[in-house]
């Protein structure tokens, strides 16, 4: 795909990435749980955690850093084992919250954190599953070269790209967050907040099982 202008590199890109963005995965899971659990502000943080990583990938594919992870077998095992390790370890203590039934484990599906640093800990995990994640990583490489327009700088364009592609995502997450917010009275029922915790955290543990399996 050749793209000249500026313009049409954005629009032709909004398309693509926004048909990524409304397909159900593991970002989505991810802030739908935090809007259940733990409030909209958190939802907020935990989204922005998110495109806070996608702007992350997009300036280091612009610059070649993701190229170098999807050439080098070792680098892209290394980050893939990384990520799949923490996806598995938060999936297993949602998984072991939404079957305890005692204040320790309300603590645990909260982050037991104060409200601003449970804030915090949205924002990271964000961040985390999304950064740790080399297929962003590949998905950008094989993406963004093909909305370059000639003549343009690559580490400026590729993270206006993630710009857009990050718009998108805060748009598609507060839409879902607003849902979550309208059921907000029966969700705040023990059960169904285990119930939650239960199955994000069983969720993550299968993401994080692909993740590591080997293949590309």
């Amino acid at each position: 795909m050749f793209i000249d202008t500026i313009p049409s590199a954005l629009v032709s890109f909004a398309l693509v990435a926004g048909l990524v963005t409304i397909t159900p995965g593991l970002d989505t899971a991810l802030v739908l749980r935090s809007a259940l659990t733990k409030g909209r502000a958190s939802a907020y943080a935990t989204a922005l955690g998110v495109c806070t990583g996608c702007l992350v990938w997009g300036v280091a594919a612009a610059v070649g850093v993701s190229a170098v992870l999807t050439a080098s077998e070792t680098a892209y095992t290394v980050l893939r084992l990384v990520g799949a390790a923490y996806l598995i370890w938060l999936g297993v203590r949602w998984l072991v919250a939404g079957f305890r039934r005692d204040r320790a484990a309300a603590a645990v599906a909260a982050d037991d954190n104060p409200s601003h640093l449970t804030k915090w800990a949205s924002w990271r995990q964000g961040l985390g599953v999304n950064i740790l994640n080399p297929k962003i990583g590949a998905f950008y490489v094989a993406l963004l070269p093909q909305f370059i327009p000639a003549d343009v700088s690559p580490v400026l364009m590729g993270a206006l790209l993630a710009v857009v592609h990050s718009i998108e995502g805060i748009l598609w997450f507060t839409l879902i967050i607003a849902g979550a917010h309208a059921m907000r009275a029966w969700l705040r029922r023990s059960r169904v907040q285990r119930g939650l915790n239960g199955i994000t955290g069983a969720t993550l543990i299968g993401f994080g099982v692909a993740l590591a399996l080997p293949g590309r």
